[in-house]
Order: C-alpha cells, then sequence, then structure tokens
C-alpha cells in the first residue's frame, strides 16, 4: 500500500478531484479507503434499541487507491512515491521532491 492510516491525501479524479483530507480506513480486500470529509454520503439509519430516533447520518463512502496520492507540502501538490531501504527500516519517499513520508 502506498498510503497509511492517518496520512494527508489528494483525491486525483472523479466528482472529488483537487479535494484533500486524511485517510481514515483502509479496506485492503477491495483495494479502497475512507478519507475524511471527501466523497460524503446520506445514510438513513433504521430504528433500533441503541439508536432509539432513527435518522440520516452523513458518513465518508470509500475511494479507489488508484484515484488518491500523498499529499507533499515540499511539492505542493500530490506525488507518487518509491520505497527506499534505511536503517532495515522502509521509507516512502516522494518521487519528484524526495519528501519522506515515513
Amino acid at each position: 500500500m502506498h498510503v497509511k492510516t492517518g496520512d494527508d491525501v489528494v483525491i486525483l479524479s472523479g466528482n472529488h478531484r483537487g479535494e484533500r483530507g486524511k485517510v481514515l480506513r483502509i479496506l485492503k480486500e477491495s483495494g479502497r479507503v475512507l478519507v475524511e470529509g471527501v466523497s460524503l454520503r446520506v445514510k438513513i439509519l433504521r430504528k433500533t434499541q441503541a439508536n432509539p430516533q432513527g435518522g440520516t447520518v452523513e458518513r465518508e463512502m470509500p475511494l479507489h487507491l488508484s484515484s488518491i496520492a500523498l499529499w507533499s507540502e515540499k511539492a505542493g501538490r500530490g506525488v507518487r512515491t518509491r520505497i527506499e531501504r534505511a536503517e532495515g527500516k522502509s521509507i516512502r519517499v516522494g518521487v519528484p521532491c524526495g519528501t519522506k513520508f515515513d
């Protein structure tokens, strides 16, 4: 995976192109991620004992991994990353700018 939970990312394609947010959750089996404040949909909640009122809630919907990139302050845009090995650890490095993300 080129992103981790908590990373700041930018959306590359789709209706939300150019929007930025933090990665909330990664869904490995489907290759998708939830990004905070992006791709919001209204979800209708059924009445239950835990939630007797029911109602509507705005929730983030998953985006495909290929449509997001890590945000680099140094480059001022989303960047591709490569993996470098240093001192026995894997470090993500931005390709055009050299920003270290880990």
